[in-house]
């Protein structure tokens, strides 16, 4: 019975189906080939370790391989071209960065792809703090004296990031905003390295940068840590507080990762990719891999991931509105 019921259901399909229709019906045995998961960096970065994580255990509960293309270049322009033209079957997923997805669309007139209309939330790979960091031997210990001190010195003051546009960059802006330091330079450096060699030598006063490259440098004592950038505390810094706790309430800057997929991937495919991408997510193995990187394992659904990308959109296009940022 269940073999005649089978084949009568595929003869229908195939009678009255256009073939997008046939496609987007169910996940049906989904996926029964390789899967590819678009990284739109080079590999070694934080991101790439979540996809290699996400897809060693997503490749062990399908019996299916899943493997992880680097496509990096052009701030994650290229990558997300390419996993926005791919065929919307779910076998082409793309885990993105916060910059591709919610700050590019703002930073550059053009793009050949748009970060909503184009493609399918997922889940949520992961968080990584941005932590306020300063030189070691600085004269200030936490937000409210670095503030103190900026005001007492309007000609040296300044803040350093890892380059134009970068979350580094636009998390100094916000802050520079809400603290009222509307005198402090910013000082733009080619990647994390060179900034973070300039704060622990004192040319930079401040900087925000993601905990991967600079929480070793906060714990052998080179950098001092003056406040979390995410919400809420982060847990491989439990005694530290959060700049929103420090004195700037409604403060939040921080990186993430989320997989998505392109836009027209069947629904219930999308539905099977969010609870397995979840379980592989919430396992010990993967979040303790995570926080050893200085990153929070995500999770959750694909509405809750459409609803905080339109609210990180709306919230760094002003930013980088008020703050007049450009890179074209």
């Amino acid at each position: 019975m269940k073999i005649r019921s089978l084949m009568a259901a595929c003869l229908f399909g195939m009678v009255v189906a256009t073939p997008l229709t046939a496609m987007a019906d169910d996940a049906g045995d989904y996926p029964n080939r390789a899967v590819r998961i678009i990284v739109p960096y080079p590999a070694g970065g934080s991101t790439d370790i979540l996809t290699r994580l996400l897809a060693q255990g997503l490749t062990q509960r399908w019996g299916q391989p899943v493997v992880v293309e680097n496509r990096g270049g052009a701030s994650g322009i290229i990558g997300n071209e390419a996993a926005a033209r791919a065929e919307p079957d779910g076998y082409t997923l793309l885990m993105n960065g916060s910059g591709p997805h919610v700050v590019n669309i703002s930073l550059f007139d053009k793009l050949p792809y748009h970060p909503v209309k184009d493609f399918v939330p997922i889940v949520l790979g992961m968080t990584i703090p941005l932590l306020m960091v300063a030189p070691a031997d600085a004269p200030y210990s936490d937000v409210k004296s670095f503030i103190a001190w900026a005001k007492e010195n309007p000609n040296k003051a300044n803040y350093c990031s890892i380059g134009p546009g970068s979350p580094s960059h636009l998390a100094g802006e916000l802050f520079k905003s809400m603290s009222g330091l509307t005198h402090l330079t910013h000082v733009p450096y080619k990647g994390s390295g060179p900034a973070i060699i300039d704060t622990i030598g004192g040319t930079c006063d401040m900087m925000f940068d993601a905990a991967l490259s600079s929480g070793p440098q906060v714990k052998n004592g080179k950098m001092k840590l003056l406040a979390i950038g995410t919400a809420q505390r982060d847990p491989s810094w439990p005694d530290t507080p959060t700049v929103a706790e420090s004195g700037l309430p409604g403060f939040s800057a921080y990186t993430w990762s989320g997989l998505i997929a392109p836009a027209g991937v069947p629904p219930a495919i999308v539905k099977k990719i969010q609870d397995a991408a979840n379980v592989v997510l919430r396992s010990p193995e993967v979040k303790d891999a995570l926080q050893k990187q200085g990153a929070q394992a995500g999770g959750g659904t694909s509405e809750e991931l459409g609803k905080f990308v339109d609210s990180e959109i709306a919230k760094w296009a002003k930013v980088i509105k008020d703050s007049n940022i450009t890179v074209n």
